[in-house]
């Protein structure tokens, strides 16, 4: 494999923290093209030292021969005391540097000086506490707003949940877990593979190893939608549990319910079954990126096949068979199609033929003679 280079940053949020002393961090999801995805987090003021730095070995580019020539983004330097407020509106200006350094020319998007600053370092996987001092406060930037910096969320109050098994990690990205481990969740990717910290560690957990505080049951969780909504398989996958459906890429498939742990029921002709959301596109929707990184990623475990569950709650998840699925899927393609068909008899039939008027007979030489103007009645002398 060649040398390593980012494919994409994208600004979360930040973080308010109080050890050594109160100051605020951004954090920012790196991703990289072996597909790896990393959280970091960087002072402004540690930002903007990169960026002088670039500038530096970028004169041209930077602008500082001939302004004309400039594509390096512009920067603005740290006030001289940076407040929250100052932390929060400068987020637009942030993501969209970030937006732009990945875009330049390879020379300059890929350089060392790049690649360096944003790898993980030491203390990204381990930062600094103190447990007698306040637990850092997180602003996360909704995903719906990540160009419109007065809608930060926050602070935010993370859920904490539990473990429910033991949890060995398969990649540098993964956190470990033990039963009875209580994490902070920061992130709930709807693939089923959730942003969690433990203490001083943070990383990827399946959402399967973790039940709520309050009660077995995800008060998240949605409802079934019977309706559908059209998707398409972006890698194919084949059925391990009985209540699993196999398809192949490029198969039609409607989604009629969106469970959090990455395992959505889906329905194909009359057949319903669980299948790996992380594998499924909307339809209609362009990323031309996403067959590439499926082919090195893994679904999440479903609960189902965890061994050793050791949960605090007396009673069992809720959990909809597919029998009910189906009859309920059944019924309600069935409710439709007799809804369609009244519709379809009610309407006016607008295709038919209409008749056509009669032509009415020639008028005969002795009428038009009696009752029509002397100029029509020259045409027949």
């Amino acid at each position: 494999m060649g040398d390593a280079f980012i494919r994409h940053i994208e600004l979360l949020g930040y973080e308010k923290r109080f050890f050594p002393s109160q100051h605020y961090v951004y954090m920012f999801l790196v991703k990289w093209n072996d597909l790896s995805e990393k959280v970091i987090y960087r002072r402004f003021t540690e930002i903007y030292e990169f960026h002088k730095t670039l500038k530096e070995m970028f004169p041209i580019e930077s602008g500082d021969i001939n302004i004309e020539n400039r594509i390096i983004p512009h920067l603005p330097a740290p006030k001289w005391f940076d407040g929250q407020r100052s932390t929060e509106n400068r987020q637009g200006t942030l993501a969209e540097y970030c937006h732009t350094l990945v875009n330049l020319p390879h020379k300059i998007s890929r350089c060392l000086h790049v690649v360096t600053f944003f790898k993980v370092r030491h203390d990204d996987m381990n930062p600094v506490t103190d447990s007698l001092n306040k637990k850092p406060e997180v602003f996360l930037l909704p995903k719906d707003s990540k160009r419109n910096p007065t809608d930060i969320t926050g602070p935010i109050v993370l859920q904490t949940y539990r473990a429910i098994a033991d949890y060995e990690k398969s990649s540098t990205s993964e956190m470990a877990l033990k039963a009875g481990d209580m994490v902070d969740v920061v992130e709930k990717s709807e693939n089923g593979w959730w942003f969690c910290q433990l203490k001083n560690k943070r990383g990827w957990v399946p959402a399967a190893y973790l039940e709520p505080m309050d009660g077995p049951d995800e008060s998240e969780e949605q409802e079934p939608n019977y309706a559908g909504e059209s998707y398409v398989v972006q890698k194919s996958y084949t059925a391990v549990e009985e209540d699993e459906l196999t398809l192949k890429e490029g198969d039609t498939i409607e989604v009629i319910h969106k469970l959090l742990d990455g395992w959505w029921v889906i329905r194909k002709d009359e057949t319903t079954g669980y299948y790996p959301s992380m594998y499924l596109q909307k339809a209609g929707e362009v990323n031309t990126s996403m067959k590439s990184e499926l082919r090195n990623r893994s679904a999440p475990p479903r609960r189902s096949t965890i061994r050793n569950v050791q949960s605090i709650h007396k009673q069992g998840r809720k959990q909809i068979s597919q029998e009910i699925y189906r009859r309920n899927s059944k019924k309600y393609i069935l409710s439709q199609n007799k809804a369609n068909a009244i519709r379809e008899r009610n309407e006016p039939q607008e295709n038919k033929a209409k008749a056509q008027p009669a032509v009415p007979p020639r008028p005969s030489k002795d009428v038009i003679l009696t009752r029509c103007t002397e100029s029509t009645r020259s045409r027949i002398l």
